[in-house]
């Protein structure tokens, strides 16, 4: 159920994170260090109030989150019709094998675990939109 990007270049990402501290990190390893341009949101109901609008294309989103976790995010995401088919990424500090398969199974393209390297995450992104093509 992995969507693909089809060798579209990678330039807005959508990512939602909870933790002020590692959101602040990550959107500067995605901006800073990856040249991206990065709409960031705190929860999963603030990332589908402006999700459509900023048009992403890649969603990158935290598991763990109060309220809304991220794979019930992804499919509120999901049913948005601009973001239907928009690919995602879960970041996670859950990286069991078993975990990993479950979180594919909900339409992830892969699973960066937490913590990650700031200075690698671009990297790391790049690499699995690059195999997702």
């Amino acid at each position: 159920m992995a969507r693909e990007t089809t060798g579209k270049e990678l330039r807005r990402i959508l990512y939602v994170e909870d933790e002020e501290d590692i959101r602040m990190v990550g959107e500067m390893a995605l901006v800073d260090v990856g040249g991206f341009e990065v709409l960031t949101c705190a929860s999963g109901p603030e990332a589908i109030a402006a999700a459509a609008e900023f048009a992403p294309d890649l969603i990158l989103l935290d598991v763990m989150m109060p309220g809304m976790d991220g794979p019930t995010a992804l499919r509120a995401l999901r049913a948005l019709p601009a973001l239907a088919t928009v690919p995602a990424i879960f970041m996670t500090a859950k990286i069991m094998a078993a975990e990993i398969a479950e979180l594919k199974a909900e339409g992830a393209l892969d699973v960066v675990p937490k913590p990650f390297d700031p200075m690698t995450l671009p990297e790391e992104i790049r690499a699995i939109w690059s195999r997702a093509g």
